[in-house]
């Protein structure tokens, strides 16, 4: 019988990737571990997210900034900050990253998707994985797509993060089989510096991502076989200890999580918020 396909997310790939023992408390553990409470800045980047999704929604006509305070105001998320005063500072800096993000688009300009999922099998994958937008442009073979990622972090981004992002790559090559036509070119929009980290990826370089996507699959197949023949699950699924451990959901029931200095929730938005923060 052949292999059963692996079915996937960029993200999902991503959580082995950065920790195969949270992949494992994400993805097998059942019942899931517990996590710890929600982050401030997921909250953030989720409503910032959700706005220009429905800001894309709305009629050409009444796609203007006036609209912005109501449509971030109705999709706020309100999890994991310190208190009401730091949560207000964040509504105020999301709107104007959003007030000054928008003033640069032309509201007449219709995406080919918005919060689009994108499919395609492989050899070894079933990938599927929703994309904050893709844009019809004209390249110089004419028509092309464009995979646009936004981001919310604090820190600004480089042409090598968009470059190096497998899950971008996964992205657009999943988007030229649906849309059937080339998409090669991959942003990463960061709103607070109002920059663009851009890559232009070439048919071999996005061969080489999807192998990545494909070798990490292969691995994770391996240990899930190994731990239904018997084998350790601690041992298959390692922790991988590092600077991630503090911001990890399952910091409090992980060996190595444990030694971490615990990250408060909203650490990440007070670092944002602070006067003169982009």
């Amino acid at each position: 019988m052949p292999e059963r396909l692996f079915v996937c997310t960029p993200s999902k790939l991503g959580a082995y990737t950065d920790c195969p023992r949270r992949y494992r408390y994400s993805y097998i553990d059942r019942p899931t571990p517990p996590k710890g409470p929600p982050w401030a800045h997921n909250s953030l980047g989720a409503s910032v997210h959700t706005t220009l999704k429905n800001w894309y929604a709305l009629p050409t006509e009444r796609r203007g900034t006036e609209v912005l305070p109501g449509l971030l105001k109705s999709t706020w998320v309100r999890e994991g900050y310190r208190d009401v005063e730091q949560e207000r500072v964040a509504y105020r800096k999301a709107l104007d990253w959003l007030e000054t993000y928008v003033a640069g688009l032309d509201p007449s300009d219709e995406p080919l998707g918005v919060e689009r999922v994108v499919a395609t099998k492989t050899s070894i994958l079933a990938l599927n994985g929703r994309a904050d937008r893709i844009d019809g442009r004209t390249g110089p073979e004419g028509p092309e797509a464009v995979i646009v990622d936004y981001k919310t972090g604090r820190a600004g981004l480089s042409d090598d993060d968009a470059r190096g992002s497998m899950a971008l790559a996964l992205y657009a090559y999943a988007a030229s089989r649906v849309f059937r036509r080339p998409c090669r070119r991959v942003e990463l929009h960061h709103l607070p510096t109002g920059t663009v980290a851009a890559h232009e990826h070439t048919d071999e370089s996005l061969a080489r991502q999807l192998r990545r996507a494909e070798e990490t699959a292969t691995d994770i197949m391996a240990a899930e076989k190994a731990v239904a023949a018997g084998a350790d699950p601690d041992d298959e699924f390692p922790t991988n200890p590092g600077t991630l451990c503090g911001w990890c959901d399952f910091r409090k029931v992980c060996p190595a999580g444990a030694d971490a200095v615990a990250k408060d929730p909203w650490a990440s938005v007070e670092r944002l918020t602070e006067p003169g923060a982009s």
